[in-house]
């Protein structure tokens, strides 16, 4: 005689995740490029993850300290004004080099498009403000 298949009872998942959360990362592949590209020369894996846990840190604390800018501004949001404070603190913003000229040195075309304001034909300024 032929048995009746039974259903398989499956627990169900609580909507909470087991794992963790991480906090996000810069990808390594990004961290990798960006290196080799400025050393211009082959990198050992040991010395590429202790450049890796660098950029995290720096990243960490950059992040930290736009927070706090924008706190002490009473802002919730981190403009642009906080990060030109921040990287005049850090030397890289002086008065004989501004940001705009760093914007134009070290990023591609798409991305100082969206920075630094462009005139257009038909008297059109990128970006709109």
């Amino acid at each position: 005689p032929l048995q009746q298949l039974q259903h398989k009872i499956v627990p169900k998942r609580s909507g909470t995740s087991q794992r963790k959360p991480r906090e996000p990362q810069v990808p390594r592949s990004l961290i990798k490029e960006i290196f080799r590209h400025f050393v211009k020369m082959p990198v050992t894996r040991d010395a590429f993850q202790i450049v890796e846990k660098c950029s995290e840190r720096y990243f960490k604390q950059l992040s930290d300290d736009l927070e706090a800018y924008a706190h002490h501004a009473g802002r919730k949001t981190v403009e642009l004004a906080d990060l030109e404070v921040l990287m005049r603190r850090q030397g890289l913003v002086t008065d004989k080099m501004p940001l705009n000229v760093l914007i134009e040195r070290y990023l591609p075309l798409e991305y100082r498009k969206l920075l630094i304001p462009v005139a257009m034909s038909g008297n059109k300024v990128i970006p709109c403000k």
